[in-house]
């Protein structure tokens, strides 16, 4: 039992760890540069969810998604934007890819069709 809390305590903090390195990478790419996107942040593990609130006073979005890359089930729920400027850029109703980094801020995002 000890062992496989082990492997699943391991396996969360890196997923994290990879999350928070790629975020870092790609600082400041939002909706308007995901056609300019590189290799590398096509391997970062994104989320699905349709918009639901934006919160442009306090630079938050709430979104009800699927799974989320670190195993977090689906659900509704809020979350601070990096860039306060996407609160413009997110309308309710979007439905988007998101990546978060290792405090659940929203790190970018792409609209889908």
């Amino acid at each position: 039992m000890k062992t496989a809390f082990a492997v699943a305590i391991t396996a969360f903090a890196a997923s994290f760890s990879a999350l928070a390195a790629t975020a870092d990478d790609h600082a400041g790419h939002g909706a308007t540069h995901s056609a300019m996107q590189g290799s590398n942040q096509a391997a970062e593990p994104m989320a699905e969810g349709i918009v639901k609130k934006v919160d442009k006073a306090h630079g938050k979005v709430t979104i009800t998604h699927g799974p989320l890359p670190n195993g977090m089930g689906p659900m509704t729920m809020a979350f601070r934007l990096k860039e306060s400027a996407w609160a413009n850029q997110i309308k309710e109703g979007d439905r988007i890819r998101f990546a978060l980094d290792d405090a659940m801020t929203l790190v970018r995002f792409e609209r889908l069709q």
